[in-house]
């Protein structure tokens, strides 16, 4: 059977598996079944981010549906120390100007004791309004439902699938890794975003580094 059928056989009968929660929550384990299984799931969240504006909220239905926590609810936990300077042409990506000051915050985005993202963002607080700056200067609210007010869209950069549990030319029946005993190995960064956002009245106001960990596939671990 060549790659491209014994793929498709393992898709369909993933189809039969996820269709059972039971049975949805087992870690991946080390054969094509499973890695088939990982690549579809990354390519459905990854295209459920590309289509919505708030990743957070996209974060919490992906918790819900796949059960990575008893509530379904994604709290940002801040994190605190040196500021990553403003990465090259993102002042002219904003539409400001040199002088033009930019707030950063980078948070962890978790869902239960699950750290799905981890988030860089830079802002500009001049166009936000006073309430929404101090809930961001003073809590660890997620930036997304703090400026959902501004009814904002998203405009990805690029989005990058930083893992893959096939190799590159699968489709084209290039060798398949050998199947081994235990769970399958996933690092911890599993797929990247940057995108800008911009307010409903079309004004830049955010760039955005989203990096998505392995608990996104985490369904046997809650």
């Amino acid at each position: 059977m060549g790659t491209r059928n014994f793929i498709a056989a393992a898709s369909l009968a993933m189809m039969v598996i996820v269709s059972s929660p039971s049975e949805a929550r087992t870690l991946f384990t080390n054969d094509t079944a499973s890695r088939t299984q990982a690549l579809a799931l990354l390519e459905t969240l990854n295209a459920d981010l590309l289509s919505h504006p708030s990743a957070t909220l996209t974060l919490e239905r992906w918790c819900g549906e796949h059960g990575l926590a008893p509530e379904a609810k994604i709290v940002a936990h801040r994190v605190k120390g040196d500021d990553k300077l403003l990465p090259d042409n993102a002042r002219q990506a904003l539409g400001i100007s040199a002088g033009e000051p930019v707030h950063y915050r980078r948070v962890q985005l978790a869902c239960g004791e699950l750290v799905l993202s981890e988030a860089d963002n830079w802002y500009v607080p001049s166009r936000l309004t006073p309430q929404m700056n101090q809930v961001l200067d003073t809590s660890d609210q997620p930036f997304g439902k703090v400026v959902q007010p501004l009814h904002f869209r998203r405009q990805t950069i690029s989005a990058e699938l930083l893992w893959s549990p096939l190799p590159k030319g699968w489709e084209m029946d290039a060798p398949l890794p050998a199947a081994g005993k235990g769970a399958l190995a996933i690092p911890h960064e599993v797929l990247r975003h940057r995108a800008i956002l911009y307010t409903g009245a079309n004004q830049p106001f955010s760039l955005v580094v989203e990096t998505y960990t392995a608990e996104v596939l985490a369904f046997g671990r809650r």
